[in-house]
């Protein structure tokens, strides 16, 4: 597995360091992870967290201290998280290459080997 597992855009950064900013949260990691749920069964998370687990992978990217617990790593590499501004506001994107599907809301999803737990959305 690759030492950096999510691959953030340079417009991703720069979004979650204005939120860093805004929620004095300033130094704190940025954790992505994986949890049951959702139409298709897995939903993706992230979160500014202070705490480093003994079975956390650790990196960074454009300055943000990224961390994604061992039981998500393989279902997130390769992920790349981007950051779109549309008249209609902006939001984050993910790009996973290990799921196989996902629903219209765009958070949820299965890979191959990970199901998880579906529910409506």
């Amino acid at each position: 597995m690759s030492k950096d597992i999510v691959i953030l855009t340079e417009a991703a950064s720069l979004q979650i360091k204005d939120m860093m900013k805004h929620n004095e949260e300033e130094g704190a990691f940025l954790r992505v992870s994986v949890k049951g749920g959702g139409c298709s069964g897995l939903s993706y998370g992230m979160g500014f967290e202070h705490e480093v687990k003994e079975d956390d992978h650790q990196f960074e990217q454009f300055g943000i201290k990224v961390l994604v617990d061992k039981e998500s790593a393989p279902i997130l590499n390769g992920t790349k998280i981007d950051y779109k501004q549309s008249m209609m506001g902006g939001g984050f994107t993910i790009d996973n290459p290990n799921a196989i599907a996902s629903c219209g809301c765009g958070s949820s999803f299965r890979t191959a080997t990970a199901a998880g737990t579906p529910e409506e959305c």
